[in-house]
C-alpha cells in the first residue's frame, strides 16, 4: 500500500482555538493543513465587514496564526489550504504574499475564485456559490505552498489535495466520495476528537487535539490525532460528526454525491477509526448557493419573574405591553415563557422564570426605543421584584440566509496561481439530478418484554446543527441490540412527541444501517437561519440532546 496522505485540520470555524495550527504543525507528521473558517453566519459579518471597508472579507484570524506559523509549515514542507479567503480571497492571497516577503519565507499563494455571485443578486449582501475541489488540486498541482479560497464546500479543503496527490479526475467518483467523507469528519475539528460528544465521559476531553486524516489512494482514510494530544477518536465520535449536519444517505457535493449509507467505520487501534467501502455517484447539475441578506432590525427584553404567580406575572407585563405593540405594530412579536424556575428554590436565580419579548421589523424606529422605552417605564409600576436582563436598547440589524442553486456551467471556477495565471476549472461532464433513495430494510425488532421508562440518551447519542432554516438531528444507537429498538421506536411520531417544538413542522427521517443511526431533518424550525436569531437556541445545537434527555419505554434488556 502507498504511503497516505496525512491531511489535518486546525480550525472548524472563525474564532476556533488560534494556537490550533502551531499545534497541528509541531505535534506530528503531516502533509498539509487545513482551516475552515466559514459558515453561514460567517459570510454574513464578512459582508458587513466589507460594506465598511471594501479591502476586507477575509478571516484575519488566519493572517495572524500564519504570522506565527508559516516559517514551521516551509521547515517541515506541509502545505496549507484555508477557505479563510470569505469574500475576498484575492484580497488574503495578496496579503498572505506581503506576509512572506516581510518574514522572508519563500512561500508560493494561490486562491480559487469564481464563488462570488454576489451581482447577480442585487439584494443580497453577499451571495456566493459551493465550489468544488479540483479549482484547489490545480492550485496544488502548479506547486502552491498556500491555497486560499473564498466559498467551497468544507470537504473540498480535503478532497482537493486528495486529488491533487493521488492524481484522482473528476470521474474518480468512489474515491472523491471517500475523500469528501474524510473531509466533512475533520471539517468541524475537535467535534471529531471528542468536542461537543454525547458521551463525552469517554475521554479526557478538557482541551481536545485536533483531528487529522491518513488517506489513500483508493479512497479509504483513517480518522487519528497526534499523539499526546486531549480527546479522543472512536467510533462514536466520528459517527456522530457524520452525522453532523448532513441529511439522507446521498451527500451531494460539486464533484461527487457520496453515498453515506455505504460508509463502513472500524476501530483500528488507539485513538484510530478506518473508515472504507464510501461508494460514489455523479454530481448534482447545480450548485448550492448561499445568499445572505440584511432582514431587518429586532429588539428583546428578558423580564425576570420571581418566585410565586409566574404565570399571573407574564400575563400581567404583556398586558401591560400590549398598548406599545399596538401603537406601531412590529411585523413579527414574539412571547416565551422560560420556566427556569423551582418550587421553594434555596437560591434567588432557581426561583426566577424569564420572560422573553422578541420583536422584529424591516424599520429600526418600530423596534427600537419607543418599544423598550415602555419596557422600562414599568420599572416601578408592573409585577413584584420586577427586574430585566440587561437594559433594552435600540435594536440591532438581523441577517437572513436563504439557499439558492444556480447550473455549474454557469459559474466561472478559478485557479489563481502563484505566477498569476488563471486556470479554468471546467465543471463535471456528466451529473444527475439529486432524488432520495428509497428507505433501506429495518433489522428485525426486538422480542417482547418489559420496558423502563427512562432517557433515551442512556441508549442514544446524538448531535444536531442547522441548514439555513431547517435543523438536522442525527441519533446512533451504540450496539447492534439497541439499534434494533432505535430503528422501530424513534418514529417521526414519536420525535414529534419527544420535542413538541417541532409538532407542526415538517419532520423527514432517514435510515443509515451501517452507522447504526437515524437522520432527522426538522424543517422550518430555526425560521430565516442562525443570523435571524429566531430560537433560544438559534443553530439548534442542543436539540439533540433535548431528544436525549426525554424519557422514554426501554426494554429492560438494554438497560
Amino acid at each position: 500500500m502507498t504511503v497516505p496522505l496525512r491531511i489535518g485540520n486546525a480550525s472548524g470555524f472563525y474564532g476556533d482555538r488560534f494556537d490550533a495550527m502551531r499545534e497541528m504543525l509541531t505535534g506530528g507528521q503531516l502533509d498539509v493543513l487545513t482551516g475552515d473558517y466559514l459558515a453561514e453566519l460567517t459570510m454574513l459579518i464578512l459582508g458587513r465587514d466589507r460594506l465598511k471597508d471594501p479591502s476586507a472579507g477575509y478571516a484575519r484570524t488566519f493572517l495572524r496564526q500564519l504570522e506565527e506559523c508559516l516559517g514551521l509549515a516551509h521547515e517541515r514542507g506541509v502545505r496549507i489550504v484555508a477557505n479563510a479567503g470569505g469574500l475576498n480571497p484575492a484580497g488574503l492571497a495578496d496579503a498572505v504574499r506581503k506576509l512572506a516577503d516581510r518574514l522572508g519565507i519563500p512561500a508560493r499563494v494561490a486562491h480559487v475564485e469564481g464563488d462570488d455571485l454576489t451581482a447577480r443578486h442585487p439584494n443580497s449582501l453577499a451571495a456566493h456559490a459551493y465550489l468544488g475541489a479540483f479549482g484547489i488540486a490545480a492550485c496544488l498541482r502548479e506547486g502552491a505552498d498556500v491555497v486560499v479560497t473564498g466559498r467551497v464546500t468544507d470537504a473540498a479543503l480535503v478532497a482537493g489535495p486528495a486529488a491533487a496527490h493521488f492524481g484522482w479526475g473528476p470521474e474518480d467518483h468512489d474515491r472523491l466520495a471517500g475523500a469528501v467523507v474524510a473531509g466533512h469528519v475533520l471539517e468541524c475539528g475537535t467535534q471529531a476528537t471528542g468536542g461537543n460528544y454525547a458521551f463525552f465521559g469517554a475521554g479526557d476531553v478538557r482541551r481536545p487535539g485536533f483531528p487529522l486524516a491518513e488517506l489513500h489512494a483508493d479512497g479509504s482514510s483513517v480518522i487519528t490525532k497526534h499523539p499526546g494530544t486531549g480527546g479522543f477518536v472512536d467510533v462514536g465520535t466520528v459517527t456522530a460528526q457524520l452525522l453532523y449536519e448532513t441529511q439522507g444517505a446521498r451527500y451531494a457535493g460539486p464533484d461527487v454525491t457520496a453515498r453515506l449509507d455505504t460508509v463502513r467505520l472500524a476501530q483500528d487501534g488507539p485513538d484510530r477509526v478506518r473508515i472504507t467501502g464510501v461508494r460514489g455517484e455523479v454530481p448534482p447539475p447545480t450548485l448550492k448557493v448561499g445568499l445572505n441578506r440584511l432582514g431587518g432590525f429586532r429588539n428583546e427584553v428578558a423580564f425576570v419573574l420571581t418566585g410565586l404567580d409566574i404565570e399571573a406575572k407574564a400575563a400581567l407585563v404583556r398586558e401591560q405591553m400590549a398598548d406599545a405593540l399596538a401603537k406601531s405594530p412590529p411585523r413579527e412579536v414574539r412571547w416565551e415563557l422560560v420556566r427556569t424556575d423551582r418550587p421553594d428554590a434555596d437560591t434567588e436565580e432557581t426561583a426566577s422564570a424569564l420572560l422573553r419579548l422578541v420583536v422584529r421589523d424591516p424599520e429600526q424606529a418600530v423596534v427600537g426605543r419607543a418599544l423598550s422605552g415602555a419596557a422600562v417605564e414599568l420599572a416601578l409600576a408592573s409585577y413584584p421584584g420586577f427586574h430585566v436582563l440587561a437594559p433594552p436598547g435600540k435594536g440591532s440589524p438581523y441577517g437572513v440566509f436563504e439557499a439558492d442553486r444556480v447550473p455549474q456551467d454557469e459559474v466561472d471556477h478559478l485557479a489563481v496561481l502563484p505566477d498569476g495565471r488563471r486556470i479554468p476549472v471546467p465543471p463535471p461532464q456528466d451529473t444527475l439530478v439529486l432524488r432520495d433513495l428509497p428507505e433501506p430494510p429495518l433489522p428485525d425488532p426486538l422480542p417482547p418484554g418489559p420496558t423502563r421508562r427512562a432517557p433515551l440518551g442512556l441508549l442514544a447519542g446524538a448531535r444536531s446543527g442547522d441548514k439555513g432554516g431547517n435543523a438536522n438531528v442525527g441519533v446512533w444507537a451504540r450496539t447492534d441490540e439497541a439499534w434494533r429498538w432505535l430503528a422501530h421506536a424513534l418514529t417521526t411520531t414519536l420525535f414529534r412527541e419527544l420535542l413538541p417544538e417541532t409538532a407542526d413542522l415538517t419532520v423527514v427521517r432517514h435510515t443509515l444501517p451501517h452507522l447504526r443511526a437515524l437522520n432527522f431533518t426538522v424543517e422550518g424550525i430555526l425560521g430565516e437561519g442562525v443570523a435571524a436569531q429566531h430560537r433560544f437556541d438559534p443553530q439548534a445545537k442542543a436539540l439533540g440532546e433535548w431528544l436525549r434527555s426525554r424519557h422514554v419505554d426501554i426494554p429492560e434488556a438494554l438497560l
